[in-house]
């Protein structure tokens, strides 16, 4: 498994256990690191994703609010949250990861992780946030910087 898929696997059951049970994500992160042997490079994606995920969980989460209004928060799969949460903020936020390739490894984590109808659910929640992406970023800079 490539190093970046393997830390997106990470990054997921990182925050999955953050979100869940509210573990300290630094420890968790840890472990699941220890567990899942992988490159310094690969540990350190994990860990800068599992970070900014967390310091833009507000924003994330209302983008994610506003582009599947259907499903509140609160009653959307844990899992399907948390591929949204890493997607958004790869793509948006971190900014290093091209769109496709966020969207095409957040499908295929649905598919190994989630139910069957998800991949689709977080391939169109995805896309068309991705539609908008020069309107979310100008919306994103104008926001506070989370201290």
């Amino acid at each position: 498994m490539k190093t970046r898929r393997r830390a997106r696997r990470v990054t997921l059951e990182t925050l999955y256990e953050f979100d869940i049970a509210n573990h300290l994500p630094g420890e968790v992160l840890q472990r699941r690191v220890q567990a899942n042997p992988m490159e310094n490079a690969g540990a350190e994606f994990a860990s800068q994703l599992v970070t900014g995920v967390i310091e833009h969980l507000t924003e994330i989460d209302t983008l994610i609010a506003r582009y599947a209004p259907e499903w509140p928060l609160d009653q959307m799969a844990v899992i399907d949250r948390n591929i949204l949460r890493v997607a958004i903020y790869e793509f948006l936020i971190f900014g290093e990861t091209p769109v496709k390739v966020a969207i095409n490894e957040a499908v295929e984590l649905a598919k190994t992780y989630a139910s069957d109808s998800a991949p689709r659910f977080i391939n169109g929640v995805l896309g068309s946030l991705a539609d908008q992406i020069p309107e979310l970023k100008q919306e994103l800079m104008a926001l506070p910087v989370p201290e």
